[in-house]
């Protein structure tokens, strides 16, 4: 895999970088449209082949929260053409790496010494490589570690990264501009947390140590004294990310057995622990062929406020879906709908919201789901085109729902993915107070 000797690191640089790849994606439709102009039948597949490849090329180079928006984009598999999120998929763990003198000087600066005085090995090539950091083998005293070291510059990049990769994710998203405002105001804040190592080794071993419990789970240690600002340093574990995983063709029992941990670690964390691994993407999970589920990276953790979480989870019970008054009154509050909204908005984003209510819910209704049921899968994207491609909705004045749900959307998101993937059959797990009537 190609290195990089540097970053560019000034918004100058950066800016000079996005508007390069802007000529080059004109530069793709022109080309589209000339062949078009003599062939109407031609498919618009190359279009975005040749578009997902420059803009990947373009943002991996510049890392942080520019190749991490692509990241998330990938994960929402319905939102973009396949060509995207393939390419995309890269930016999950295979991004290219830094160069090992730029490692070198991450130490420096930080420990006053170089990787090979710390460690007893030290690989001057990354074993992987993603949009905040790059992960290296060690080892120290018989042990072998995993060494992540986070890429310079890319805290100080974040906001004006975000300004200029927004025209981006409006033509791509096909976004209403209030709701994309939004949703980038949210991401600015966790990739800032995402920078603060000390906070992620915090919480790293927080819930590492309270989901200890949960059956075929596990999770690296970590070592505070060989970590700090830029660098945490944690057990390396053995396991597969998913796509590798699958071509060893594991047997439906480990498939479940797996899809099982996955759902009750997430469930724990959001009902019991009201703070949640929010960034499901396959780069953080390792599988074992026994089916058990190594866990890493938790730079991303959403926390939950108390009253959100009981207004917005009521929302999946059927006591409350056939109370239209307290229905009502829970959307309101919630942000959903606007006392200024017309009748007509109204009818239409309640029909909306209650349509993508019954469907991410859906699993809360029986005791246990199949996700392989791809059914049930290509409902949920094509309630997401349809809802795209509504005039009233690309062009609501309002942004709607609460910020705090657009993390929790996406864990779930993300979650179901995973399980889909996988093709899982698992055990719906849910508190006492959500207990409902099964359907």
């Amino acid at each position: 895999m190609k290195e990089q000797s540097r970053i560019p690191t000034s918004k100058v640089q950066r800016a000079a970088r996005f508007v390069k790849t802007g000529a080059k994606i004109g530069g793709n439709y022109v080309k589209y449209y000339t062949k078009r102009a003599f062939n109407p039948q031609v498919s618009r597949d190359t279009l975005h082949h040749d578009n997902a490849t420059d803009i990947y090329e373009s943002l991996s180079e510049l890392k942080g929260s520019a190749l991490k928006v692509l990241q998330m984009m990938s994960m929402d598999k319905n939102l973009l053409p396949t060509a995207y999120t393939e390419r995309f998929q890269m930016a999950q763990y295979s991004a290219p790496p830094l160069s090992y003198p730029l490692v070198v000087k991450t130490f420096q600066q930080y420990f006053g010494k170089g990787p090979t005085a710390l460690f007893d090995t030290f690989s001057k090539n990354a074993r992987n490589a993603a949009s905040m950091g790059q992960v290296h083998e060690a080892s120290l005293h018989g042990k072998k570690l995993a060494v992540k070291i986070q890429y310079p510059g890319v805290a100080d990049s974040i906001s004006s990264d975000l300004k200029i990769v927004r025209p981006f994710a409006v033509r791509l998203f096909n976004i209403n501009e209030k709701d994309l405002d939004h949703y980038l105001e949210e991401v600015e804040g966790k990739l800032l947390e995402e920078t603060d190592y000390a906070l992620e080794l915090q919480r790293s071993v927080e819930i590492s140590q309270q989901c200890s419990h949960i059956e075929h789970l596990f999770f690296p240690t970590y070592y505070p004294d060989l970590s700090c600002d830029k660098i945490i340093t944690m057990d390396w574990i053995e396991g597969k990310h998913l796509k590798e995983f699958l071509l060893t063709n594991p047997s439906q029992e480990v498939r479940d057995r797996i899809g099982q941990a996955l759902w009750d670690f997430y469930d724990y964390q959001v009902h019991s622990l009201k703070q949640v691994h929010a960034d499901p993407h396959p780069g953080n999970f390792l599988m074992q062929p026994d089916g058990r589920l190594g866990i890493i990276d938790f730079g991303c953790v959403k926390i939950i406020p108390e009253d959100f979480y009981y207004k917005y989870f009521s929302l999946i019970k059927k006591d409350i879906l056939d109370n239209k008054v307290e229905q009502d009154a829970i959307f309101y509050d919630l942000g959903f709908l606007f006392d200024q909204d017309t009748e007509h908005d109204k009818k239409l984003f309640k029909a909306i919201f209650l349509e993508m209510i019954e469907l991410l819910g859906r699993p809360f209704h029986h005791d246990a789901f199949d996700f392989s049921d791809d059914v049930y899968f290509k409902q949920i994207f094509n309630l997401s085109e349809r809802v795209s491609n509504m005039r009233e909705v690309r062009e609501s004045k309002s942004a709607r729902g609460p910020r705090d749900a657009l993390y929790i959307n996406r864990t779930y998101f993300g979650l179901y993915n995973l399980l889909n993937a996988l093709g899982a059959k698992i055990v719906t797990r849910k508190p006492a107070w959500l207990q409902m009537e099964k359907v």
